[in-house]
């Protein structure tokens, strides 16, 4: 697929999308989710990427605006919702659980970790897009909005499943009921994210803790955590635990494993296989 909106890049076992329509303040498209879908799925197929970062285009002031207005003024003439895509869409992430076979809920069926380095205003989808990442980074003073309340929309893409689960009922209740504009500075005290940094900082950090988790984590481990976290949200206790203990034996005959505890002992970087 030739990319438009899309900004994509793979050095040292991280993969950069970057949305990139800094003239609309990289607001999301029919056209653009096309691609977002298309190249997580490149990323999530190919054994070289071990963790993918998202970002916008920093021309854009911003990290993604939310939906574009000519979309919007386009459902309002049609009198009816067109996402704009076509049926051969990717589906990076389906498959893996029926929970996650749903637009945006596909982040949660990739096998590797997502982190979200917000720029700037995350309005709308921007905010669906930082919800659904495993990781969030952002700068200070960048507004966010669930925005659904000012179209009479409903709460969007899953909100408001998932947002409770990030930062409880009460502070979801707040975002999604008002549709207020609130601060990166709120969203951290909320707990919706996992850092502050300066703008000078951010890709820096971003990429630097993205490395990390390449160079330091066993891509099984990464894998297997991820769909654990997301899964066991469905799950009971001990239904978790016996998953985790089988996991567990099935991942020690790993080659990996014992790489891992080579490593260690040596003082060294792992060679991981995957």
């Amino acid at each position: 697929m030739e990319l438009k909106t899309i900004r994509y890049e793979i050095a040292d076992g991280i993969a950069t999308v970057m949305l990139s329509r800094p003239k609309r303040r990289n607001a999301w498209t029919g056209r653009m989710h096309m691609e977002y879908r298309h190249v997580l799925e490149q990323a999530d197929r190919d054994p070289a990427v071990r963790v993918i970062v998202v970002t916008g285009d920093p021309e854009g002031g911003a990290f993604c605006a939310g939906a574009d207005m000519a979309a919007l003024e386009g459902h309002s003439e049609k009198g009816r919702y067109d996402s704009g895509t076509t049926e051969d869409i990717a589906r990076p992430g389906f498959g893996v659980a029926a929970e996650f076979d749903a637009t945006f809920a596909y982040h949660f069926g990739l096998t590797k970790p997502v982190i979200a380095a917000i720029n700037g205003a995350a309005a709308g989808i921007g905010l669906v897009l930082a919800a659904f990442a495993d990781l969030r980074f952002a700068v200070p003073g960048a507004k966010f909005t669930a925005a659904h309340g000012r179209f009479n929309f409903p709460a969007e893409f899953g909100l408001s499943w998932v947002l409770p689960r990030i930062v409880g009922l009460t502070h979801a209740n707040d975002i999604l009921l008002s549709s207020r504009v609130f601060t990166s500075d709120e969203a951290m005290a909320m707990g919706f994210l996992n850092r502050l940094l300066p703008p000078a900082e951010l890709m820096p950090h971003a990429m630097d803790y993205a490395r990390k988790l390449a160079d330091g984590v066993s891509p099984g481990s990464l894998r297997e955590t991820k769909r654990q976290i997301y899964t066991d949200l469905h799950r009971d206790a001990a239904t978790a635990v016996t998953a985790a203990e089988r996991l567990l034996e099935e991942m020690i005959k790993h080659p990996d494993y014992k790489e891992g505890v080579k490593a260690w002992m040596e003082k060294r970087k792992a060679d991981w296989q995957g």
